[in-house]
């Protein structure tokens, strides 16, 4: 199975599972893998160790009344 990860990622699908399967303290299991404490706990939580979309659910544009009217006209030229 390929995978692929960003240039900065710290853990991959296998340490993110051996995260969750581990019954040691958050910071010792942060520092054998060399991973912040909070990074354990996150991992802890999900169900799944694959890295989840990183794009927006709800996007966060919205458009003024005087751009909705140059929008709408058809005489904006291209």
């Amino acid at each position: 199975m390929l995978i692929s990860l960003h240039k900065q990622a710290t853990t991959t699908p296998q340490i993110r599972a051996a995260v969750q399967a581990s019954d040691e303290p958050a910071r010792v299991v942060a520092e054998c893998y060399g991973i912040s404490e909070q990074t354990v706990w996150k991992w802890r939580k999900r169900d799944s160790v694959q890295d989840r979309s990183h794009t927006a659910h709800r996007l966060q544009t919205t458009r003024t009344p005087a751009q909705e009217a140059v929008a709408a006209s058809p005489d904006v030229a291209a």
